[in-house]
């Protein structure tokens, strides 16, 4: 009882000081002067450093990141928001944590696709070294594994998509898993599947994980070929209507796993993550006026998002992955009519939080930025 007690005023004493030090730093935090003396000894903000860089395939590249005391780990499947000054810009996007989240060295493992038209993702595949500090957010996301683990998983990924999946893999062999996990991953070649050497490592050292590679730019024998259909389904997990399923990969493989779950009448035991920008509806939606209230600016609407419309008129809101994702361009719509253009629902009530990145006006729109 005695140290219960005393550590209380001992913690207030403590975020006292922090207050004080903080008061005289003004205008700026205390971690903007901290950061002039070593960017990994902060206050608040939660930073990574980069300890290793690996590419195993031509667009891919691997961070090993040391993040700061601040981070509260993770859960196999979840994102984290990655920042990087780029000519003078701080850009941020989303990224998977491929390791298992029973970590022991408490590094997260970040595998990065360099998108033709990305701009974080190429810098980071040029430039990453060890010593480069990033800005780092706390794990977030509800695509995970669930705490009571299914009898029988089935994991289906594509592309970069497979870091997600991979680390659900990787904690359910960590934990011993008992169950049937099949493993299904869809690139253009071989060449083309990062990770293939510990995929089949781990396939080879654990009986009840089977994997599957399917190609769709080569024909290989002992593979699939071609593209998610039912025959590939019924081929490599004739007991998919009892397993629970967790896909991440491009939005064609979204969409056709999507559909055949739909027909099958099982899509309540499929569950997704994407990180592909939403396609922006074409025609239909242009028209009309934008009123940016705080900034008194108003354009005509063009039909974009309302992100990339507020950029086009000249204005910065803050963003982060540009996908409805991360949350970050949240902005309250003060009236009018917006459309979501992952859901296609529309939206007409007023004073109401909206994201920018996935949000088109239909009509007028007043918004408070």
């Amino acid at each position: 009882m005695s140290v219960a007690h005393t550590s209380r005023p001992a913690e207030g004493r403590r975020f006292s000081l922090l207050s004080l030090f903080e008061a005289m730093a003004t205008p700026h935090q205390l971690d903007r002067y901290l950061e002039l003396v070593t960017p990994m000894v902060t206050v608040r903000d939660l930073r990574a450093e980069v300890l290793a860089v690996h590419r195993s395939t031509a667009d891919t590249v691997t961070l090993t990141l040391r993040p700061t005391r601040q981070w509260r780990g993770f859960r196999a499947g979840q994102f984290v928001q990655v920042g990087v000054v780029i000519d003078g810009v701080r850009h941020t996007r989303c990224y998977s944590p491929a390791n298992a989240q029973s970590s022991a060295d408490g590094t997260i493992e970040l595998t990065i696709k360099a998108h033709p038209d990305g701009l974080v993702s190429q810098y980071l595949h040029e430039h990453a070294r060890p010593g480069l500090i990033l800005d780092l957010s706390q794990a977030a996301g509800e695509f995970i594994l669930p705490p009571a683990r299914p009898r029988r998983v089935l994991l289906v990924s594509g592309g970069s998509g497979i870091t997600p999946v991979l680390s659900m893999l990787r904690t359910l062999v960590d934990e011993k898993y008992a169950g049937s996990v099949t493993f299904l991953h869809y690139a253009y070649t071989e060449n083309d599947v990062a990770y293939l050497d510990e995929l089949r490592d781990l396939a080879g050292a654990n009986p009840n994980v089977n994997l599957v590679l399917a190609y769709t730019d080569q024909e290989t024998g002992g593979h699939l070929h071609g593209f998610f259909g039912q025959k590939h389904l019924d081929a490599v997990a004739p007991w998919y209507a009892e397993a629970e399923t967790f896909l991440c990969g491009p939005p064609g493989l979204m969409r056709g796993v999507r559909e055949v779950y739909r027909e099958l009448g099982i899509e309540d035991r499929l569950h997704t993550e994407e990180f592909a920008p939403p396609a922006t509806p074409v025609g239909g939606e242009a028209g009309g006026e934008l009123s940016f209230t705080a900034s008194g600016v108003t354009a005509d609407n063009s039909g974009a998002t309302l992100l990339e419309q507020a950029e086009a008129a000249g204005l910065h809101p803050e963003y982060g992955c540009r996908m409805g994702i991360c949350f970050s361009c949240t902005a309250v719509k003060k009236s009018g009519c917006t459309k979501n253009v992952r859901t296609g629902d529309t939206d007409t009530d007023q004073d109401k939080a909206i994201q920018l990145c996935v949000s088109v006006p239909v009509g007028d729109v007043a918004l408070d930025i």
